[in-house]
């Protein structure tokens, strides 16, 4: 079974993009924050092969969570995307420069999405 975690601060934007993965087959872990993704991905036993990542999120945003899942050498494997309503270009090579493998800005379609992720690298 393929995992991915899916990172938003937002409930609905969490179902969306889960319901997605899940037709790609990909069993899907979800957390509101980077603090709570880090918690989650630290008590796992297994690495995910994808992560997807909000930007904008309290406690911890999604910028911050992608460096430290990055110095993590566990995490290296994990495909990453920082989806998100950051439209600059110095936001997207901040995000990149840190690890993003991808970058996807909302509002966004299915197709985009699963696009990104074969381009990330990932299984689709």
């Amino acid at each position: 079974m393929r995992h991915a975690l899916v990172v938003d601060d937002a409930r609905a934007v969490r179902r969306i993009i889960s319901g997605i993965l899940q037709k790609l087959d990909y069993e899907v872990l979800e957390a509101e924050n980077g603090r709570a993704a880090l918690d989650l991905l630290t008590g796992l036993d297994f690495v995910p092969e994808l992560a997807l990542l909000d930007w904008n999120m309290p406690e911890m945003d999604g910028l911050e969570a992608l460096r430290h899942i990055r110095a993590e050498p566990r995490w290296a494997s994990m495909v990453i995307l920082m989806v998100t309503t950051e439209t600059e270009v110095e936001r997207i090579c901040l995000a990149l420069e840190a690890g993003a493998n991808e970058y996807i800005m909302k509002p966004f379609t299915p197709e985009i999405l699963v696009e990104r992720i074969a381009m990330a690298g990932a299984v689709v």
